[in-house]
């Protein structure tokens, strides 16, 4: 019988391991080991060896930690398997300090626990790692490099990137196309664009994976053509060529391209479409709103058995909930199970609801999220506020505050624009105080909507002070925001000051800035000068006007009697006047008392919006201030008839962090005697002042006495009664109404600040007011 000698033995059993380890088969690997034993192999070094790979590839980690625990003789090679297995496990800890041990640590030791910090996103450690090894005189290999540059594009290190290429070159690893990719990847990812395109047109030899960095980086930087070139002279492309294509076209907003794309790849291409490929595509279907495509794109997942769980499934939710599937996004919610909702889909489910306007089942998603993180938080803040449910808003924020994770900027902005609907300044610094307490008090955008808010609740003086906080870090927002603020309170002329101010500091308005400007004109009658800065948007800065412009410069030259002016310049236009437009010609129309283009402008408008009161009671109106009765009264049945109803005016205080809302002639307020008797004698006291009831204002044909007792009684007029009677003296009253304040109650208001030397704000619907010591901040033109 023939014993085969030892050596032949070894070299059989190490082939049949490397056979198993192909095949993945721990049964056949266990065999063999057994015969090594067996046949008194278990002292060969270079055998043992192969048994720790084969157990470490294989996952059997104990298996192989235990082998080299028995090793009488341990070589460099038994040291990085045991130290590739560890890093393989992501046991980082372990992995270190078998790197500690190893006598004799080679290129291959430093490059097995460089990927391992790699490919853990420990990139800082990887490349302090890399700047060891460099010191200690290791000679790297191209499996160290592509690890290094790969830490430096996740990182964007750039500097240290260079430092590795110069390295590539110092030790002659520029022949290596996985290197090369790398530093292509690296260059890319990192910011210098310039130079990933010359190591690209230097490369001797490119295969598919330099190709696809090309089209990434083009696509980065939204060179759409660029990247469909190299696209096209592809000879051959794999599933990230199409991916990069399909994200980078869905990414830059070319929806309908990236899916056209998508349609190409499932008819030309052998490729099955990835996690990535479908995510993509079914993004661009939600934001074109393409339910049907989505839907035959989810039949595809389906019939393919494609797992629907983590990112796939969350981009079906968001398609769905953006494309008018709301319920079908929200029973795949209950079928992946809510713990497997991520961020983007909740906010896409979150505004399906807000559009259906029922946040109900929206809320109850939020409660049983597991991980609600301050973007969660904030979405359903923010749905709250879109569905115009402020209180909800304020109540969630608060339990934030005292349970959830700390607000950001984008919380804080969201928050302080509830503050603004609500008009509540004490709800307002309560959100200001919050924004210093967490750090966010420093942050530009924090400071734009704190302009705005304190704007909007009538307190301009904080507005001031919190832009002139950020003198140093002024954006267009910054400026915007201030300008817009003095405009909507009648400094005009300080708003025009502040424009100058940002044009020569270089910068660049855009066409909300000139909204601003434009409205600072209209409230102090510029007229001249709001047809400058007019030319100046359209033919100096290039910014087509949009609707919101064409209607400020009709009100501009309207409230400057100059009606057929506006008109004319209506005419002009050369897009469709809106709703707004014609209504500004109208408003001033009453006001100069020009029946005929206010008849014409009531038609126009109610030919866009048969069913706008505003327009009727508008027209109405001027028929009753030029003592046309009858045709005032025609109007007015008109109305009836087509059940218009007219708007009712409504004027609110905040006393102690409680509204109170006031319509004429309420007698519906538990303090309405009180109130009543309060205007009395104001009414009384003013008139001996020397105010003289408009009594003009009442556009119905009645006894003057009458007439005076129904504008005594106006909603604007009731408020300032009962914050009289319900504040400290010296408190500033701050009044909200939704109509525009009339001329009785703007002249009794200024009798009234200066009798109870209050100053009073009074937010109407185009502006605010502040009455003080008898005068208004408007001058009387408003």
């Amino acid at each position: 019988m023939n014993i085969p000698d030892p050596f032949s033995l070894s070299y059989h059993s190490a082939r049949l391991l490397q056979e198993s380890l192909k095949s993945n088969d721990l049964l056949a690997g266990k065999l063999v080991h057994a015969r090594v034993i067996k046949s008194g192999l278990h002292f060969s070094v270079i055998l043992l060896n192969n048994l720790m790979n084969f157990y470490s590839r294989t996952g059997c980690f104990s298996d192989a930690q235990l082998l080299f625990d028995e090793m009488p003789v341990k070589t460099i090679f038994t040291w990085n398997t045991l130290l590739s297995s560890y890093s393989r496990q992501a046991k980082m800890s372990e992995a270190t300090e078998i790197f500690r041990k190893i006598p004799n640590r080679d290129s291959v030791s430093w490059s097995t626990i460089i990927m391992g910090y790699n490919q853990m996103g420990r990139f800082q450690s990887a490349l302090k790692l890399f700047d060891k090894m460099i010191k200690e005189r290791v000679i790297p290999t191209q499996y160290t490099i592509t690890s290094v540059l790969a830490s430096c594009a996740a990182i964007k290190a750039l500097d240290v990137g260079r430092e590795v290429h110069s390295l590539v070159v110092k030790f002659g690893l520029s022949s290596y196309v996985s290197v090369v990719n790398s530093l292509l990847n690296m260059y890319a990812k990192s910011g210098d664009p310039m130079m990933t395109r010359v190591i690209f047109d230097r490369m001797e030899y490119r295969n598919t994976s330099s190709w696809n960095v090309m089209i990434s980086l083009h696509m980065q930087h939204g060179r759409v053509d660029l990247a469909r070139g190299q696209f096209e002279r592809m000879s051959e492309r794999d599933i990230v060529t199409w991916n990069s294509m399909i994200a980078g076209y869905n990414q830059l907003g070319h929806d309908f391209d990236a899916l056209c794309t998508f349609s190409n790849m499932l008819r030309d291409s052998l490729l099955l479409p990835d996690k990535f490929t479908f995510i993509n595509a079914l993004s661009a279907c939600a934001n074109l709103e393409m339910l049907k495509l989505g839907k035959q794109i989810h039949a595809r997942i389906a019939s393919t058995n494609f797992n629907t769980f983590g990112p796939v499934g969350n981009a079906l939710i968001s398609m769905y909930a953006k494309s008018g599937g709301v319920q079908i996004a929200q029973k795949i919610v209950e079928q992946s199970g809510i713990s497997r909702l991520d961020i983007i889909a909740f906010t896409s489910l979150l505004d399906g609801y807000v559009k259906l306007g029922d946040l109900k089942p929206a809320r109850q998603i939020f409660d049983s999220l597991k991980d609600r993180d301050v973007v969660a938080w904030t979405a359903m803040i923010v749905g709250y506020l879109q569905n115009g449910l402020n209180t909800d808003a304020v109540e969630l924020f608060r339990l934030m505050v005292r349970d959830g994770p700390k607000p950001n900027n984008f919380t804080l902005a969201a928050m302080l624009s509830v503050s603004s609907s609500l008009t509540s300044l004490n709800h307002g610094k309560e959100i200001h105080a919050i924004a210093i307490r967490t750090g966010q008090a420093s942050l530009v955008s924090v400071n734009n909507a704190l302009i705005t808010m304190y704007a909007r609740v009538g307190s301009i003086n904080c507005a001031r002070k919190v832009f002139n906080r950020i003198y140093w870090f002024r954006d267009i927002v910054s400026w915007t925001s201030m300008i817009m603020a003095l405009a909507q309170h009648g400094l005009g002329e300080e708003a025009l000051e502040h424009f100058e101010k940002l044009l020569a500091a270089g910068i660049k308005p855009d066409h909300i800035t000139y909204v601003g400007v434009l409205s600072a004109c209209t409230h102090v009658g510029l007229v001249e000068q709001g047809s400058r800065y007019y030319n100046m948007m359209k033919d100096f800065h290039k910014i087509e006007p949009t609707l919101s412009h064409y209607a400020l410069m009709v009100d501009l030259l309207g409230r400057a009697g100059l009606i057929q002016e506006a008109y004319d310049f209506i005419e002009k236009m050369p897009i469709e006047p809106d709703v707004v437009t014609w209504g500004s010609l109208l408003s001033s129309c009453k006001v100069y008392k020009n029946v005929d283009l206010g008849k014409v402008a009531a038609e126009r408008l109610l030919l866009i919006d048969p069913d706008n009161s505003g327009a009727y009671s508008a027209l109405a109106n001027l028929y009753s201030v030029c003592g046309k009765w009858d045709d005032a009264a025609k109007i007015r049945k008109l109305m009836k008839d087509g059940g218009v109803k007219k708007e009712q005016g409504i004027s609110w205080v905040q006393i102690k962090n409680k509204f109170h809302v006031f319509g004429a002639e309420d007698g519906l307020h538990p303090q309405k005697d009180e109130i009543y008797k309060m205007m009395a004698k104001i009414w009384e006291d003013i008139k001996k002042m020397g105010f003289v009831p408009d009594t003009q204002s009442v556009l119905h044909d009645l006894e003057e006495e009458v007439k005076e007792q129904m504008l005594r009684h106006h909603s604007e007029k009731l408020a300032i009664a009962f914050a009289l009677i319900s504040t400290p003296e010296n408190t500033t009253l701050r009044i909200m109404k939704n109509l525009r304040v009339c001329n009785d109650c703007h002249s009794a208001i200024k009798f009234i600040s200066k009798l109870s030397g209050r100053e009073i704000i009074v937010r109407d619907a185009t502006r605010f007011h502040h009455f003080k010591d008898g005068f208004c901040s408007c001058r009387d033109y408003w």
